[in-house]
């Protein structure tokens, strides 16, 4: 799963909402926004902390001349060291947290039920939320046929293309 700073707040309303209708959770009327805000936080730190990793990484890679084409590999390297989630770990990372910040939250006012339904409930939310990467690369290359692939100006043209798609989205 990526997770997008634009979908951060949709994500949080979703889970207390669908939390509370499925009577899972308590949470007052005049409580939820700040308990979307909890959850929000969490998204927050975690992509923060994405992003820490990642310049961490360039600045590894420019120090010791490591080719760009390491770069997953350096990636999941210092993904293990530092215990960060990625790909697939990620939305079940954030459901743990997620739970975990329910049960101490003071804007929820009671939990009802077992950890693993609402473990469940909320990967639903956050696989609903995910988006495929791959279909947005498809969408961009379709719009830049008519420039040669390989070339710089074709890889200019994909990133524009893909952030073009992105923003059309509103996922930035």
């Amino acid at each position: 799963m990526k997770l997008y700073r634009a979908k951060v707040p949709q994500i949080a309303k979703d889970v207390v909402e669908l939390l509370c209708r499925d009577e899972d959770i308590e949470v007052a009327l005049d409580n939820r926004e700040e308990a979307e805000k909890d959850l929000s936080a969490i998204m927050d730190d975690y992509l923060r902390r994405d992003q820490d990793l990642r310049n961490s990484i360039r600045d590894h890679m420019a120090n010791r001349n490591i080719p760009y084409d390491e770069y997953g590999k350096t990636r999941k390297q210092f993904a293990e060291d530092t215990a960060h989630p990625t790909g697939d770990e990620v939305d079940k990372f954030l459901a743990r947290q997620f739970i975990e910040c329910l049960l101490i939250s003071r804007f929820v006012d009671e939990v009802f039920s077992d950890d693993k339904i609402m473990f469940k409930k909320i990967l639903g939310v956050l696989k609903l939320h995910d988006v495929d990467e791959r279909a947005i690369r498809e969408e961009a290359v379709a719009r830049i046929k008519n420039i040669q692939e390989g070339t710089v100006d074709y890889e200019i043209a994909l990133q524009n293309a893909v952030k073009e798609v992105k923003k059309r989205r509103g996922l930035i």
